[in-house]
């Protein structure tokens, strides 16, 4: 069985003492709160012993997901709070969060057709009245149940002063009476406000969510400053712009004055798309005819605004948000420490029962009993009980037996089956790194025959093609892939082989192809017969499975190895960014359906008027109609989502803030605008920021490793330990005044 260890050269806080005096049964030889805190803190009513393991076994796992001790601490009151923090209910929770979100592509209007261009798209499925508000109402009263438990887990005093709780209220209530509302006038409202309040539910449940929108909110100062910077160079070169190019006596050189300086706003726009570079160089090409000196301008513009102007906006996000985010880490780690002091606390005054006067030292039987009922991971509960032996253990060597959660985990592969003689000799051939490095070479030779006969094969029909060599070939690959597993298998054993995340992946594609092979001989050897696909897309199965499959390759170059780890813990550390572009995106397109559903109407469903307006611009290269953009609409929940992603590419997003402008009026411009900051600017340079700092982080600690190091350690980058070198650690006063603070423990 694969075991998990710790790596022992990792980073820990502060200043230890030496191993030795880990754990002692003498006198303590670190400094203690005072006996009378002690002692008044062991009255806690109900400070029975087992009450005692409950609160430390809640305080640990405090600790570990990093959350506030602040809330009761009676034992009815620790079942119902262990209760909310598992594993069903947050996840119903999350479900319950999905599904009303979920609403917006069922309602009116609804999502659910084949297409969003409106001149073939059929009339969508609606709901019947009452179906979706029925399902919103159970997730409303999950939400009010929700509210009700952390309310009252954490006391008045506490709910006070948490705004995130006292607007989960309000955003309740306006949603419950805006949902009346709604099944009032059967259903038949158009303007639904609780569309917008649906994104704070997921804001609320996320506490990294809300520590990233709190350091956006706080680093909004220094972007606004750029971002003023940015506007004033583009309000300057406009009233350049239109100076330079004013509409002059010859009409053959108005070009530049008709198609992009006709007036401030169309200036402003102008100059603002070139900014992002999307009409490069298409705003320059009238008056780059006429006299090349022209372009010095629009150089000027652009390399001064995009190139330094928006770089340095990059820079600033990068600096800001770190250092906020810093600041954020830098809680996180003092409600650890706290969590871990807390839980102390309590199991001294579990064992100070027989301790009179109480002292600051824990019985090592009642940390195994907590440590057996604390909720974590096995490999770090395995680790901690390794320390620990029999005695006491004094508050310096119980801190540190939580630096544990602090280190990397690194997999130990399980011992390789023993086999007799004449296998050993097979066992250390098919075990060694180089079969890994024959089995790279033929998967690359394969993906080259497959191009080759693909580039052979490109201008031919698929019923001109012969798919009988490619047959073979991928027969011939398949047979040595499958071989190359069993060998493997034979050399490290069963879970010696699954113990390696590449050969997990390798042996899972090397299967689906044997099977669609099978599958291809045992249907299609009699060329009149039909299967469930036709041969050539069963053929181009395989290849494309071949293809990928020659992603082994990866974890065998170390820099490859690096980029693909950094890649999948952006997954799942940027969760709490990914939730807030969740929410920007959500918000923007519900406004978007409110200010330009139905704007846009398809050639054949406009009045005679539009109708010349439209035959007019379908001969204009470039313009919404002529590009054929009809998709790209806010019809739907659906499509509004696409046509939003497409304008945060940048690439084209002029075209569509000019369709909405022609159709509506000039002020659409300002959601357009808006939209660009949000998502291209703010929230791509935050993105940018973090994929830094994370692949930083890596590239410094994988300098000195090897590429089976990178491998077997199993790098869990949380934002907590990419910043765990600038962390500070919080001193014993600090501990101490926190514990003093603690509204249900009732420290003098």
């Amino acid at each position: 069985m694969e075991s998990e260890t710790l790596l022992t050269g990792s980073i820990n806080y502060g200043s230890h003492p030496d191993n030795n005096d880990h754990l002692e049964k003498g006198s303590p030889k670190t400094r203690r709160l005072s006996s009378s805190v002690a002692a008044e803190y062991c009255c806690v009513e109900g400070g029975d012993e087992d009450l005692y393991l409950q609160q430390a076994v809640v305080f640990i796992e405090d600790a570990i997901q990093y959350r506030s001790i602040n809330h009761r601490v009676d034992a009815n009151s620790l079942r119902l709070y262990r209760w909310y923090y598992s594993r069903i209910w947050q996840w119903g929770l999350g479900l319950t969060i999905a599904v009303v979100l979920t609403l917006a592509f069922i309602e009116r209007p609804s999502s659910f057709s084949y297409t969003s261009d409106p001149r073939f798209r059929p009339p969508p499925w609606e709901p019947p009245c009452g179906l979706t508000e029925g399902v919103e109402i159970v997730c409303l009263v999950i939400f009010a149940i929700d509210l009700a438990t952390k309310s009252y887990l954490i006391g008045w005093e506490e709910f006070r002063k948490c705004k995130w709780l006292i607007v989960y209220i309000l955003a309740i209530s306006a949603s419950v009476i805006d949902w009346a509302l709604t099944l009032s006038t059967y259903c038949d409202q158009n303007l639904r406000v609780r569309r917008l309040i649906r994104p704070f539910f997921l804001l609320q449940n996320s506490s990294l969510m809300k520590k990233t929108l709190k350091c956006i909110k706080r680093t909004l100062p220094e972007i606004a400053s750029v971002i003023l910077l940015l506007a004033l160079h583009l309000c300057l070169f406009t009233m350049i712009g239109m100076l330079l190019f004013a509409k002059g006596e010859n009409p053959k050189h108005n070009g530049e004055w008709d198609a992009y300086f006709r007036d401030l706003p169309t200036s402003l726009s102008s100059l603002l798309v070139l900014l992002t570079t999307a009409n490069n160089p298409d705003v320059m090409i009238p008056a780059y005819s006429l006299n090349r000196g022209y372009s010095i301008f629009f150089i000027l513009f652009s390399g001064f605004g995009t190139y330094f102007l928006m770089n340095l906006l990059t820079a600033i996000v990068y600096n800001q948000f770190r250092g906020y985010l810093l600041m954020s880490v830098q809680a996180s780690i003092l409600r650890r420490r706290l969590g871990v002091r807390a839980a102390f606390e309590v199991m001294s005054c579990q064992g100070a029962v027989h301790l009179v006067p109480p002292r600051e030292r824990v019985r090592v039987d009642a940390s195994l009993q907590v440590m057996a009922r604390v909720q974590m991971k096995s490999y770090y509960r395995q680790a901690i009980i390794k320390q620990l032996s029999d005695g006491f253990i004094w508050w310096e060597a119980f801190r540190r037996l939580f630096d544990e959660l602090d280190k990397d985990r690194i997999k130990e592969h399980p011992p390789k089956p023993e086999y007799n003689s004449p296998l050993q000799r097979f066992q250390l051939v098919f075990s060694h790194y180089y079969v890994t490095v024959v089995g790279n070479a033929v998967a690359l030779t394969n993906v080259m025959c497959i191009c080759t006969i693909l580039v052979l094969d490109s201008e031919k029909s698929i019923a001109e093609r012969d798919d009988y060599y490619m047959e073979v070939i991928n027969c011939f690959f398949i047979l040595y892939y499958l071989m190359e597993m069993s060998l493997k298998i034979l050399a490290f054993g069963w879970r010696g082989y699954l113990s390696y995340r590449n050969n997990i992946f390798d042996g899972l594609l090397t299967v689906c192809l044997l099977v669609l092979q099978i599958t291809i001989f045992a249907t299609y050897r009699n060329p009149a017969s039909r299967g469930l696909m036709p041969l050539w897309e069963m053929v181009r199965l395989v290849n494309m499975l071949i293809v990928v499959r020659f992603l082994r390759i990866i974890p065998d170059i170390k820099l490859m190895a690096l980029v693909a780890s950094t890649l999948v813990d952006l997954v799942k550390n940027l969760r709490a960014l990914a939730g807030i572009l969740v929410v920007v995106f959500y918000v923007f397109a519900v406004l978007g359906i409110w200010l330009f559903q139905g704007a846009i109407t398809a050639p054949g469903q406009m009045r005679y008027s539009l109708t010349m307006m439209y035959l007019k611009l379908f001969v204009e290269c470039g313009s919404y109609e002529q590009l054929g953009y009809w998709p790209n609409n806010f019809d739907d929940f659906a499509s509004s989502l696409v046509l939003l992603y497409n304008i945060m590419v940048v690439n084209n997003w002029q075209v569509f803030m000019d369709a909405y402008t022609r159709y509506t009026t000039e002020w659409s411009k300002v959601y357009f605008v808006s939209w660009w900051l949000t998502s291209s600017v703010m929230w791509v340079n935050l993105f940018v920021a973090l994929i830094l700092e994370n692949f930083i982080y890596k590239w410094d600690r994988s300098v000195m490793c090897s590429v089976g190091d990178v491998e077997r350690t199993g790098y869990e980058t949380t934002v907590q330990l990419m910043f765990r070198e600038q962390i500070q650690e919080p001193t014993e006063e600090e501990l101490v005044t926190q514990l003093h603070q603690h509204p249900h423990l009732h420290l003098s």
